[in-house]
């Protein structure tokens, strides 16, 4: 059987630990460039699950990622800001990561050949039909993410997968394959590089572009952040200045009364009476800032 092509040896490397520092480093951008751009061919796969998974967040259920080794922990890494980031509650992410949080402190590769385990954590987890969940595999082979996204499937929760080679176990497994080909390692092998470039550009549009359909991003800002620090706070209030066309004095006061809830501090700053009136407005349009400051509008 060929080798994955995430696994090929490549003959214009031959040498490369003989070669002058700056030559190897060009060698490794390029390989990262090829990462990056391994997303475009896989727009369309990455837009249909984000369209799912919001449906799914939206309806009250969790978006769970799953995976293994490095794979894992670039899941882990967006799974982590989304929360802060877009205002997701945490209670709908969910990461399993073969190994547990032991991984991020000491990385072995054991966990993720374990099935057992990885249908030990799906269970624990809870998978439901009202879930989506996305398994991530540079190779496409793991046996821990194949079998936990197969179970999944079973459970009746809607599926992704993500692998950077083509036809893979982990694709056969979901109902949205989605195929990042960023092509051979300049380490052959070494998938923590320009297929865990790749994977990172991937993640981060999938959940931006969940956040997107949730209504959380306006006019490229933010809108759903938790300001819960000096800097968030001053991107918070410039967004609520920026779009309720108010200045950041009254902004920051709109913030202040809304108790940092973005949203609703930008429907005070553009006229809302009070907190309550911008909540139900929230409420009423689904959270949907542009509709609600159709609300706020004289008929």
């Amino acid at each position: 059987m060929a080798s994955p092509r995430t696994e090929t040896v490549e003959d214009r490397y031959k040498g490369i630990d003989l070669w002058p520092a700056a030559d190897i480093l060009a060698a490794l951008a390029d390989g990262q460039v090829r990462g990056a751009s391994a997303v475009r061919d896989a727009i369309p796969a990455l837009a249909l699950a984000a369209g799912q998974a919001a449906e799914a967040i939206r309806a009250g259920g969790r978006l769970v990622y799953v995976g293994a080794g490095s794979s894992g922990l670039i899941a882990l890494i967006d799974a982590l800001e989304l929360p802060q980031t877009f205002g997701i509650p945490q209670e709908q992410i969910i990461v399993l990561l073969a190994g547990g949080a032991a991984m991020t402190t000491t990385l072995t590769g054991g966990p993720e050949d374990d099935p057992v385990l990885a249908a030990e954590d799906i269970a624990r987890a809870a998978v439901t039909p009202g879930d989506f969940v996305v398994g991530v595999s540079a190779s496409g082979s793991t046996p821990y993410t194949v079998t936990a996204l197969r179970l999944a499937r079973a459970a009746g929760a809607g599926t992704a997968a993500i692998a950077c080679n083509s036809s893979t176990p982990l694709h056969a497994e979901a109902d949205i394959a989605i195929v990042l080909d960023s092509g051979p390692e300049v380490l052959a092998g070494s998938t923590r590089m320009g297929a865990g470039t790749a994977q990172k550009a991937a993640f981060n549009m999938l959940s931006t572009m969940i956040a997107i359909s949730l209504g959380h991003v306006v006019d490229g800002m933010m809108v759903n952040v938790r300001a819960d620090n000096r800097k968030l706070v001053g991107r918070a209030t410039g967004i609520v200045a920026r779009i309720a066309s108010v200045d950041e004095a009254t902004a920051y006061q709109a913030l202040e009364m809304a108790h940092g809830a973005v949203k609703a501090a930008i429907l005070l700053a553009a006229g809302a009476p009070d907190s309550a009136t911008a909540e139900a407005l929230l409420e009423r349009t689904g959270g949907d800032i542009r509709l609600a400051l159709e609300g706020l509008r004289p008929t």
